[in-house]
């Protein structure tokens, strides 16, 4: 039986993370994983989380099973920060339930589009790579359409392209900011133009939050979002925290339905709560309790938007010194001032990117991703020669 199966090709980061590990130049650079780093190279659990697992430890009464929906406490708690402080949740047309991560949020959204109806899915491309997975493991037909321009800029014209062309069971997803991989979104005017043709053409909204917070700010980084809501009658909306509270290997998320009346979410969430139960039964609780805390606690709430701020400066710090690097050897490092998060996109091909690894012991993806947070004022100035090098 078991002989049927067919080699899988090796997850490139994770191959990367090996390499990595086993190279013993001391000056080596890792900007292939997708985590924060201080300018020490640490990633350092909030100070906030600290407070809050304490108070977990001091408070908590029963390890017992939630059930699929998750800690409720901590699904509303992040509903002002995520839809607004005013109407969170849309005249009671939102409701949602925890996840194991973002990454289930996203599969748990897709699923049930496809359940409700959706055939196809319309993606910017390129994405997340777990996106891609995840639809073709659900087997949900993707219609790909080119996220970015050559200049570093949202290619809005292909998503409105693709909106336009969509059919009446199609979906589309959107990363609400500090797009994975490319750093590049959309600006406010876009998103106005995106939520106007969203619902002219009454195509149904996927949208993947994995980074509030990092970009721009906790409210900056909503518009988008928020707007395209705002638009519709009902949407889809996957959710991280690992990012923005630093709670990586904890796997806290959530998904969020909107739906046209408060009377369909009971049925939306009856299904969800099934496929949930299905796959993974129960979500972990530990770290979605520590952001219920958090976000119950003003002073901890003060704590983490500080630390929040914090990292966003370092990223945006490290951007404007790429920037101000101009080109380096045939690749321009400007348009990465003007993009937002974790990640970026340098126009370099795979044999690069391996001279780079050899020669000058940089890591990074094939693809050319790099994780901003890997660079710091201390290793920045050899990542810009390095590339002047290997592109020059």
């Amino acid at each position: 039986m078991l002989e049927r199966l067919a080699p899988q090709s090796p997850d490139a980061l994770l191959a990367l993370i090996k390499l990595y590990g086993a190279d013993e130049r001391p000056d080596k650079i890792d900007l292939g994983v997708g985590v924060y780093r201080t300018g020490q190279g640490d990633t350092p659990v909030f100070g906030a989380i600290k407070a809050a697992e304490r108070k977990l430890v001091e408070e908590q009464e029963t390890k017992a099973y939630l059930g699929p929906e998750g800690d409720m406490g901590f699904v509303n708690a992040l509903k002002p920060y995520i839809f607004g402080k005013d109407d969170p949740t849309m005249g009671g047309r939102i409701q949602g339930m925890q996840t194991p991560g973002g990454t289930g949020a996203v599969r748990l959204a897709v699923a049930l589009a496809q359940k409700a109806g959706v055939e196809r899915l319309h993606m910017g491309t390129p994405s997340w790579p777990n996106h891609g997975q995840i639809l073709a493991d659900i087997a949900l037909e993707v219609v790909p359409f080119k996220h970015a321009s050559p200049d570093g800029t949202a290619n809005v014209e292909a998503l409105l392209a693709a909106i336009e062309s969509a059919g009446p069971n199609d979906s589309v997803l959107l990363h609400a900011c500090c797009h994975n991989p490319t750093g590049i979104d959309y600006t406010d005017e876009e998103w106005d133009t995106i939520a106007e043709a969203i619902a002219a053409k009454g195509i149904f909204p996927i949208i993947d939050a994995a980074y509030q917070g990092l970009g721009q700010g906790m409210e900056e980084d909503a518009y988008g979002l928020r707007r395209v809501l705002g638009a519709v009658p009902e949407a889809f909306v996957a959710y991280s925290c690992d990012k923005n509270f630093g709670l990586y290997r904890d796997r806290v998320g959530a998904f969020y339905a909107m739906t046209e009346t408060p009377d369909g979410l009971d049925t939306v969430f009856s299904n969800a709560n099934a496929l949930a139960r299905a796959a993974w039964s129960m979500p972990p609780d530990h770290g979605g309790a520590a952001v219920r805390l958090i976000l119950r606690d003003p002073s901890l709430v003060e704590n983490w938007l500080d630390e929040l701020t914090q990292m966003r400066e370092r990223m945006r710090k490290v951007r404007g010194v790429l920037a101000d690097a101009g080109m380096a050897g045939s690749v321009d490092l400007r348009p990465l001032g003007i993009q937002n998060g974790l990640f970026g996109m340098l126009p370099v091909t795979p044999e690069q990117v391996k001279q780079l690894r050899e020669d000058h012991a940089i890591y990074m993806a094939g693809s050319g991703r790099i994780n901003i947070a890997g660079l710091h004022m201390g290793n920045i100035r050899k990542f810009i020669d390095a590339v002047a090098a290997v592109t020059g």
